[in-house]
């Protein structure tokens, strides 16, 4: 007798369905697992052998096949645990094969019969909902996340001797209900731009970042608030869409980093690596590859402090993300496409002891070491950055002030704003923010004026600017019009876009 179930695989972020088929004949007992399993799906036999034995049910000794379909498509994980042993169980006459009709199942068996939490349930609950699927059985510490998809019947499994009863008897187990996700969207737990003293030209840097989409780099020396304020950029950015909560939840559950008691991940990422990290663990790959801290960051922030101390080939591997909006990993048996929608937030020191051009220090580096410090950082990278900053240090009248400064929710007012006028403009564009304005999309929205030409012509002439810079300053200069809710780019508007490339002037 032949029992086949469905089940799900996940390729990159998506969800792509798996039969499996189980057959069972009179013969020399044996247990074979075929359809290009890995190690983890092969060792699945042990953990059903076990599981089925302590629910009450006997294997006898026979030849168990079990196929995995597509046979051309690598198996990964312990997916593939439930939907075995419960073709199984069909084989046995446990239950009706008509029970599992127009249902999914996922789960990773304990040897007593529990079904243990796996990563990216999300994805396959998609896939679910995508293949007309009706049910979806899942481990009880998955079923919250599952639930975030609508349409779909999510049954959160314990064990597998009461999910045999139900899939029996029709009893025992109810679905989870579907609660509307957008209700938990917000800004609670976020450090305030209220609480940085001073820095006004760094918060207005920052907030045309956040309106616009837009990668930065803060140059200054230590303690005048790079980190702090970098913390707070979340609190200004715009409150994510559902399909954005969606696309990062599914990335945050391929990696398994998600929370049993998450269902969606409602605020954008704040991802901040060690400068120790590998390059690997920026983009991402492995034997089995999981997304980095680039696609982690999708939708949000992705904080490089201490810019020039991480590992050359670990900036590097940026290039494509911050150009492309994506990262490819390509291994033997598959290549997979992570999503990487990120602003880029970075954060260095002038040199190597911090003080260059510090007005109260001394610097005590040599201009060769001050070079080779900033040569760390390679042009093509630098190029990629929109915006610039220089930072000086606070002065002590505004650290004693009791004034308190803008609070974020002001400050995000305006960003909203921006971001709407951005919407509606690239709503048959497919993009979403002008940073991710193509040339195209830069000769249509961006026409400039006889003197706003000129004075474009005049700087890129005296600093040498590259053809990305060109583009990169007129796309904030776009966000500065956005934000100043004029329909037309004026000659102001490009002079303070101009004034964020301190480092081409330089």
């Amino acid at each position: 007798m032949v029992a086949t179930l469905k089940s799900c695989a996940t390729v990159g972020v998506d969800g792509k369905i798996v039969e499996v088929e189980v057959d069972t004949i009179k013969g020399m007992p044996s247990f074979d697992i075929v359809g290009l399993a890995d190690t983890a799906v092969k060792e699945s036999k042990e953990r059903v052998r076990s599981a089925l034995k302590n629910s009450g049910i006997k294997m006898p000794s026979m030849k168990y096949t079990i196929n995995l379909a597509p046979a051309d498509m690598k198996k990964e994980g312990v997916f593939y645990d439930l939907p075995i042993a419960l073709g199984i169980a069909v084989c046995l006459d446990v239950f009706k094969a008509e029970a599992l009709k127009d249902s999914m199942f996922i789960g990773e068996l304990s040897l007593n019969g529990d079904i243990r939490r796996v990563s990216g349930i999300l994805p396959c609950s998609i896939c679910a909902k995508e293949n007309n699927i009706k049910r979806i059985f899942v481990p009880e510490d998955n079923a919250k996340e599952a639930a975030v998809v609508d349409g779909v019947e999510v049954y959160a499994c314990k064990d597998f001797r009461s999910l045999v009863k139900f899939l029996a008897e029709g009893k025992g187990i109810e679905p989870e209900k579907y609660t509307d996700p957008t209700d938990k969207l917000g800004f609670d737990g976020i450090d305030d731009f209220a609480d940085v003293k001073g820095q006004n030209t760094a918060k207005r840097a920052l907030e045309i970042a956040a309106a616009g989409g837009h990668n930065c780099c803060m140059i200054g020396s230590p303690g005048t608030g790079k980190t702090m304020l970098a913390k707070r950029i979340g609190s200004i950015l715009p409150e994510m869409t559902l399909n954005e909560a969606l696309e990062v939840t599914k990335i945050h559950s391929i990696a398994g980093v998600t929370d049993k008691n998450t269902s969606l991940i409602t605020k954008r990422p704040f991802r901040s690596p060690h400068h120790t990290v590998s390059a690997a663990g920026l983009s991402g790959g492995g034997a089995v590859p999981k997304p980095g801290e680039v696609s982690l960051a999708h939708n949000g922030v992705l904080f490089l402090d201490e810019f020039p101390e991480f590992r050359k080939d670990a900036i590097e591997i940026l290039r494509q993300p911050l150009e492309d909006g994506k990262i490819t990993v390509s291994r033997v048996h598959s290549t997979v496409v992570y999503p990487s929608n990120i602003m880029l937030v970075a954060a260095m020191n002038p040199c190597k002891c911090g003080y260059f051009g510090d007005p109260e220090h001394e610097c005590k580096c040599t201009p060769t070491q001050i070079e080779k410090y900033m040569s760390k950082i390679s042009g093509p990278i630098m190029d990629r950055i929109d915006i610039h900053i220089k930072m000086n240090p606070v002065k002590f009248e505004e650290l004693k002030s009791m004034e308190t400064g803008e609070k974020s929710e002001t400050i995000r007012e305006r960003v909203n704003k921006a971001r709407k006028i951005q919407l509606e403009r690239f709503k048959d564009d497919g993009i979403y923010s002008n940073a991710q304005m193509s040339s195209v999309h830069i000769r249509k929205y961006c026409v400039l004026g006889e003197a706003e030409t000129q004075l474009l012509k005049i700087a890129f002439d005296k600093f040498a600017l590259s053809a990305r810079a060109y583009d990169k300053i007129l796309k904030l200069a776009r966000t500065i019009a956005d934000l100043a809710g004029s329909e037309n780019i004026t000659t102001a508007h490009i002079s303070e876009a101009i004034s964020y490339r301190s480092l081409d002037r330089s």
